[in-house]
């Protein structure tokens, strides 16, 4: 009997999410079989980003809602990744605006470069310096490491986090520091503003959940659940947060307004990286070598790539390469993992959700500590240390402490280019 509950517990039920995009092939294929699509647009083998968008004219079925747009990643050219120096340590975390005009980086040096580094030119637009510790109230930048950072949708706060247990609060146009806040009691390890608000979620090595509200300079709750520090932490547009626990092995969703918290478990490693692909899928890395596929109705992981960075020699044994980022292109099947094996892997998600597939390989030495793509999926962004964001395990010489824009060449195809509400 407890066999057979196991069983059921471990049986992957289509979602919603996974529907709509079996539907919206389907619907592709019955396009092309009336030749409403030339042949060769589409291939099974491309990278699908599903979209919402108005009826298209003169299709009846309510499945012509659905707006497939394709992307064909292709490795990108070495000579076109663009590298971006300024950082004299390695560089922790980044973000990039919502409207992928800016990058935003900071490092083990203290200093935020705010760096609005603009993306077309690659300028440094201003650089807020650090200070000693216990002086952040004389100085606008951090005394210690800074490990995460999040900017809000519609880019008027910045938000940092560091090793001395402060949260600071910037004003992302002007570069200006707004606030600190204080009540974590170990180093701030996550954070992210939940879409379309001003409320921030923040994680620690203190184990527990923080919940803010920005524009009201005001602290509102903490949530207590994992038994070891929290690596990483990421949201979207649900009043719930995901964290990864490191090395107590669990990944959690939290739901902010029930207190509550759901478990899942499949790494054997410590559990390093975390990010949600759309709000029923997330994705995670580990010291294991492990990159984990999850749905937020299932306990165990959906689909599980093992020594996804292969291994090396060290000390005479063979160990994994650590996942040390992961980044997901929002709302589609396209992901991107770090280590520091000398390459960023593509990955996509296939058979709805339930499979990892390996797409390409992009060359790049150091430890890939941040990984984003742009919301538009042109390119995708890297932050690269000598050392690992959280330690000092291994120091690579030859890498070069930067950010580096990797462009992603794709060809983009709709069933209807002209349909109003598209995106």
């Amino acid at each position: 009997g407890r066999r057979r509950r196991e069983a059921a517990e471990e049986e992957v039920e289509e979602t919603p999410q996974e529907k709509k995009l079996r539907l919206a092939k389907q619907y592709l294929e019955e396009l092309r079989q009336l030749g409403d699509l030339s042949p060769g647009c589409w291939h099974p083998g491309e990278v699908g980003v599903l979209c919402w968008g108005a009826p298209v004219p003169g299709k009846g079925s309510w499945a012509a809602q659905l707006i497939l747009l394709f992307l064909q990643v292709q490795p990108p050219d070495p000579a076109r990744i663009r590298v971006l120096r300024g950082h004299q340590l390695p560089v922790t975390c980044l973000v990039i605006s919502p409207d992928d005009r800016f990058i935003f980086s900071a490092s083990k040096d203290g200093s935020l470069i705010k760096c609005k580094w603009e993306v077309d030119s690659g300028k440094r637009l201003c650089v807020v310096p650090g200070g000693k510790k216990g002086t952040e109230e004389r100085h606008m930048g951090h005394a210690s490491h800074v490990l995460c950072m999040a900017i809000s949708s519609d880019s008027k706060y910045l938000a940092t986090g560091d090793r001395n247990k402060l949260i600071m609060i910037w004003d992302a146009a002007t570069c200006k520091r707004l606030h600190i806040f204080t009540g974590h009691r170990d180093a701030v390890s996550g954070l992210s503003f939940r879409k379309g608000t001003h409320q921030l979620y923040s994680a620690s090595h203190d184990r527990c959940v923080k919940v803010w509200d920005v524009a009201e300079n005001a602290y509102v709750e903490t949530l207590f659940g994992h038994q070891d520090i929290i690596t990483g932490l990421d949201s979207l547009s649900r009043e719930c947060c995901v964290t990864a626990g490191g090395r107590d092995g669990t990944v959690r969703l939290w739901k902010i307004p029930e207190e509550s918290q759901l478990v899942f478990s499949g790494h054997q490693g410590s559990i390093d990286c975390i990010q949600l692909i759309n709000e029923e899928h997330m994705v995670s890395g580990a010291d294991d070598g492990s990159l984990a596929l999850w749905g937020l109705t299932k306990k165990k992981p959906l689909a599980l790539a093992r020594l996804a960075h292969g291994e090396q020699e060290a000390q005479g044994l063979q160990q994994p390469y650590w996942i040390s980022a992961v980044a997901a292109l929002r709302n589609s099947d396209l992901l991107a993992t770090g280590s520091h094996s000398g390459t960023v892997k593509l990955w996509k998600c296939g058979e709805g959700f339930r499979k990892l597939e390996h797409l390409l390989d992009i060359p790049l030495v150091g430890f890939v500590n941040s990984l984003k793509f742009s919301a538009a999926g042109d390119f995708l962004v890297a932050g690269i240390g000598q050392e690992h964001r959280l330690g000092r395990w291994w120091r690579i010489k030859e890498a070069k402490n930067s950010i580096c824009i990797i462009p992603l060449k794709q060809k983009t195809t709709a069933s209807s280019p002209e349909s109003p509400g598209s995106s």
